[in-house]
C-alpha cells in the first residue's frame, strides 16, 4: 500500500492538455469532464496521453508502471478502446479519439475513488463518468383509420390519408377540430417547400433514438440499406465495420445490427419499456409521402421512391439504458456510414444535474459525446455538402435553458411551439435555444381533453401502451414534445441538401445551419401578455408569455423560406393589411431600369389563398396586399435588353423571370434575419 502511495504522489503533477488556441495544464481535479451522477458501476472513461494509447491497445496492461499499478489495485477486468479505430483510422487520429478507452473494474468498487485514483495520473488526460442517459416517460396516443377517418375538404399535394391532420405541415386554423385558438400559417411551410424538392435519397438522417421499425408500411421505403449486410450471411459482420447484421442501421446499447421497438420492461412498477418514440421522430423526417396509406413526411418524397433516407442508431432499448459510450458509438456509426444529418431528441434534463457547459468544453475538459459529434460535423457524407450537420431537441423541463449537449453552440438546438404559434407549456427556452418548430400541445377541445394539437406520425402497433395495457394496435398515433419539433428541423434540413443534390448546389454545414436559423417567421411580436391553458383535470390557468420573449430561438422555421434562401430569392416583409409597393429596381438591382421593363406577374391560386393577396400594377411596380399572416412566392417577368421579347424574326430583349419570398405579418418589425 505505501509503496502505491509512493507512485501516486509521484505522478500527482499538473499535465498539459492541448485545447483550442493553445495548450493548457490541468491539475488532477480539473480533469473531471462531469459528475458522478446516475453512473454505470463498475466503469469508467479515460482520455490518456499518446504513447499510453498505442501501448494500452494490446491488453489491461499499458507497460506504465504506475498506471498499471493502479489497474491492479482498482481490479481492471478489461479496457477497451472506445472508438472503432479500424474505420477511417487517420481522421480518427487526428481527432485524438484513439486516447478514449472504457476501462471496467470490479462493479462493488467505488466509482468515484477509482476515477480520483487515476486522475492523479500524468498519463490520464481526462476522466468521465459512465453516466447513464434516463429515458423520461413519454405518452403516445395512437389512433386509428376508424376513429378519426380524415375528410378531405381542401386539396391536397399527397394523397396520404391524414395528411390534412398534420397541421404541423400546413395550419389550416381549424378551431373545431385540431386545437382552440389555432391560427392559419403557424406550421412549417411544407406545402410551399415540397413544389421544389420532396427529397432525395442520397440524403441520409440517423435518427439517434428509439429503435426504428425498419418495416413500418409507411416506412420501409425511405429506410437506409446497408446492402453489404443484406445481401451477406445471417450472423457475421460482413462489411467488417463491428457490427452483425446491420441491415438498417445498429442497436449501440447492444453493440449489436437487431434493432426493436416493442419490448415491455417495468422498473418498482413504472413502465420503462419502449414506446415507439424513435418511430414517430423517423415518420415526421421521412414517412413516405403520396403513398396513399397513413401520413407523409417532411422529406418523404412523393411515392416515387425519391424520400430521404432514415438510419436507425437505437441508444434505448427499453429498460437497458444509455450511456455516453453507447451514444458516442452510434453517432461515430452514423458518421462512418453515410449519414449527413443527425436527429437528437434526447438529452440530459437538468434534473439529472448535467455537468457539461460551454464553459468546460471550451476549457479541453470535454467528453466521448462531443468527441464523437464533432468527428460526425466533420465528415462529409453527402455531396452537395461539406461536413454533416446536427440537431437537438432543447428539452421538456420547462428550464430556461436548453439541455446539454444541445446547448452547446456547434449545433442548432430546437424549442416547441404549438397550433397558436405560441411556445408550448413544456418547452425549455433561454441560452442554447436556436429555432422553433411544431412540437404540439394536448389541450381541451370544446370540452375536452384532446391531443388533436399535437403532432400526428407513425408509430409501431406492436408496442405496448401501458395506459391501455395493450399494444397500440395502430400505425400511427400523437405525440408532443421537443422531440416532435426536433425531427421538423432535421426534415427541412433534409429538404434543403436534397434541393441542392438535385439542382447542382454545393454548401457548407457553416451555410445550412445558417439556412435553418435565419429562415424563419417572427414569434417574438405574439409573446406578450397571456393565454389560457388547461391542466390535466381540466382546471384553467394563465399562461405568461413575456418571459418565452427572444428566448425560442430566432423565430419559427419555414421550409418555403429555406428552400428561397438556397435559391437566393429575393425576400420582402409584408404587414397585414397594409399595402406595399414592391417597386422593380429592389427586384433586379439599380442597374439602367430604361433596360427592363416589368410585364407581369404570377401568383399562384394557394398562394393568393394562404396569404389573402391582392395585388395591381402600375409602372413597374407591383402594390402588394395581404389579408393572412404566412409566406408566399411570387414570380415577377421582366426583360433584360429592351421594352420587348425578342425571337425568330423579331429582334429584341430577353424575358426573364425573378422570385420573390412575400413575408406577411401581424406586426412586421422588419429586423432579425432579414
Amino acid at each position: 500500500m505505501f509503496a502505491l502511495v509512493a507512485l501516486f504522489a509521484a505522478s500527482c503533477v499538473q499535465d498539459p492538455i492541448m485545447v483550442e488556441g493553445g495548450e493548457k495544464t490541468l491539475a488532477a481535479t480539473e480533469k473531471f469532464v462531469n459528475k458522478a451522477e446516475n453512473v454505470a458501476p463498475g466503469e469508467l472513461i479515460i482520455y490518456v496521453d499518446e504513447e499510453t494509447a498505442d501501448a494500452w491497445t494490446a491488453d489491461t496492461r499499458s507497460g506504465e508502471m504506475a498506471l498499471d499499478a493502479v489497474a491492479n489495485e482498482c481490479s481492471v477486468e478489461s479496457v477497451k478502446q472506445v472508438f472503432n479505430m479500424a474505420i477511417n483510422t487517420e481522421a480518427k487520429r487526428a481527432q485524438g479519439m484513439h486516447r478514449w478507452f472504457v476501462v471496467k473494474f470490479d462493479k462493488e468498487s467505488n466509482v468515484e475513488n477509482v476515477a480520483k485514483t487515476f486522475a492523479e495520473l500524468k498519463y490520464v488526460r481526462r476522466v468521465e463518468f459512465c453516466t447513464m442517459l434516463e429515458k423520461p416517460k413519454i405518452t403516445a396516443v395512437p389512433v386509428s383509420e376508424a376513429e378519426i377517418a380524415a375528410t378531405r375538404a381542401y386539396e391536397e399535394p399527397f394523397d396520404d390519408p391524414k395528411l390534412p391532420l398534420q397541421w404541423h405541415y400546413n395550419n389550416r386554423g381549424l378551431n373545431e377540430s385540431i386545437f382552440e385558438g389555432a391560427k392559419a400559417g403557424e406550421d412549417i411551410g411544407a406545402y410551399g417547400a415540397w413544389k421544389y424538392t420532396t427529397g432525395n435519397p442520397e440524403v441520409v438522417v440517423a435518427v439517434v433514438d428509439e429503435g426504428v421499425k425498419y418495416d413500418h408500411p409507411d416506412l420501409a421505403d425511405n429506410m437506409w440499406v446497408n446492402q453489404a449486410e443484406l445481401n451477406g450471411v445471417e450472423g457475421v459482420d460482413d462489411d467488417n465495420n463491428g457490427y452483425v447484421d446491420d441491415i438498417h442501421g445498429i442497436n449501440a446499447v447492444k453493440g449489436t445490427g437487431y434493432i426493436t421497438w416493442d419490448r415491455v420492461a417495468y422498473d418498482e412498477g413504472d413502465y420503462v419499456g419502449d414506446t415507439g418514440h424513435g418511430t414517430h421522430v423517423a415518420g415526421t423526417v421521412a414517412a413516405v409521402s403520396n403513398n396513399g396509406i397513413g401520413v407523409a413526411g417532411v422529406a418523404g418524397g412523393n411515392g416515387t421512391g425519391n424520400g430521404v433516407r432514415i438510419m436507425s442508431v437505437q441508444i434505448f432499448d427499453a429498460n437497458d439504458g444509455t450511456s455516453i459510450e453507447n451514444n458516442a458509438r452510434g453517432i461515430e456509426y452514423a458518421a462512418d456510414n453515410g449519414a449527413c444529418i443527425l436527429q437528437n431528441s434526447w438529452g440530459y434534463p437538468h434534473s439529472q444535474g448535467s455537468p457539461k457547459n460551454d464553459s468546460a468544453y471550451s476549457t479541453g475538459t470535454y467528453g466521448i459525446e462531443l468527441t464523437a459529434l464533432r468527428y460526425f460535423a466533420s465528415k462529409s457524407n453527402c455531396s452537395a455538402m461539406t461536413g454533416n450537420v446536427i440537431i437537438f431537441a432543447a428539452g421538456n423541463d420547462h428550464a430556461t435553458m436548453a439541455n446539454y449537449p444541445g446547448a452547446f453552440n456547434e449545433f442548432v438546438c430546437v424549442t416547441a411551439y404549438a397550433p397558436d404559434g405560441l411556445p408550448t407549456t413544456y418547452t425549455n427556452y433561454g441560452p442554447g435555444c436556436n429555432v422553433a418548430a411544431p412540437g404540439g400541445e394536448t389541450e381541451l377541445l370544446k370540452g375536452a381533453w384532446s391531443d388533436n394539437g399535437c403532432v400526428l406520425s407513425t408509430l409501431p402497433k406492436e408496442t405496448f401502451d401501458p395506459y391501455l395495457d395493450r399494444a397500440y394496435g395502430s400505425d400511427y398515433g400523437y405525440m408532443a414534445g421537443t422531440s416532435m419539433a426536433c425531427p421538423h428541423v432535421s426534415g427541412v434540413a433534409a429538404l434543403v441538401l436534397s434541393y441542392a443534390v438535385e439542382n447542382g448546389i454545393h454548401l457548407t454545414n457553416t451555410q445550412l445551419n445558417d439556412i435553418l436559423t435565419s429562415s424563419v417567421r417572427n414569434i417574438d411580436n405574439s409573446l406578450t401578455g397571456s393565454v389560457v391553458r388547461h391542466k390535466n383535470n381540466k382546471t384553467a390557468y394563465q399562461f405568461y408569455l413575456d418571459e418565452y420573449r427572444g428566448k425560442v430561438g430566432t423565430g419559427k422555421l419555414d421550409a418555403t423560406l429555406a428552400i428561397m434562401n438556397l435559391r437566393g430569392a429575393t425576400c420582402v416583409p409584408v404587414t397585414v393589411g397594409e399595402e406595399y409597393a414592391l417597386k422593380l429596381g429592389e427586384i433586379v438591382g439599380t442597374g439602367d431600369l430604361n433596360l427592363t421593363v416589368m410585364r407581369e406577374y404570377v401568383i399562384a391560386d394557394d398562394v393568393k389563398a394562404r396569404l389573402g393577396i391582392s395585388a395591381d400594377y402600375f409602372n413597374n411596380t407591383i402594390f402588394i396586399k395581404c389579408a393572412k399572416p404566412g409566406i408566399g412566392v411570387i414570380t415577377v417577368k421582366y426583360v433584360a435588353g429592351g421594352t420587348t421579347v425578342g425571337g425568330g424574326a423579331t429582334t429584341g430583349g430577353k424575358l426573364m423571370e425573378k422570385e420573390v419570398v412575400i413575408i406577411s405579418r401581424e406586426n412586421n418589425d422588419n429586423g432579425g434575419w432579414l
